[in-house]
């Protein structure tokens, strides 16, 4: 199970994070790959979260990606990369939620609809393995 969750975890933490070094380095890309939004398309507001958000994001999220590869080398040490790389997911997946409510209640242009509900399904993806990791590294290390 530890093989098959550590290789579940890596893919995603490396879609998250993989996607904003992306966004950070060539925004032009990241929107051809569906990544991030055009900048004329979205509030300017929008647009500068993003891009700040992008770069915190490289600096933090890669704990995950580290958990997995640790859980997928059985290494007891995956639990602590757990705790923290999930708590990052837990919050990253649940202000890409969030925020995107809220703007779209106020009327704020975020993006194409498509796009946005593509956001809301990865965020909820990515806050579940969050909580789920967080979870399963205290399991690990109460035992």
């Amino acid at each position: 199970m530890n093989l098959l969750w550590g290789v579940v975890v890596t893919l995603l933490s490396l879609l998250a994070w993989g996607g904003q070094v992306v966004s950070w380095f060539s925004p032009v890309t990241a929107v051809r790959w569906q990544l991030a939004e055009a900048e004329e398309d979205v509030e300017p507001a929008f647009w500068a979260d993003g891009r700040g958000e992008a770069l915190w994001d490289i600096l933090t999220l890669w704990t995950m990606v580290v958990a997995g590869v640790l859980l997928i080398a059985d290494a007891s040490s995956w639990a602590y990369f757990g705790l923290v790389g999930g708590g990052m997911y837990l919050y990253f997946g649940g202000r890409i939620i969030f925020t995107r409510v809220a703007m779209q209640r106020r009327g704020l242009r975020i993006g194409a609809p498509q796009n946005v509900r593509l956001g809301y399904i990865f965020g909820a993806l990515w806050a579940t393995m969050g909580l789920i990791t967080i979870l399963a590294a205290i399991a690990s290390l109460e035992s």
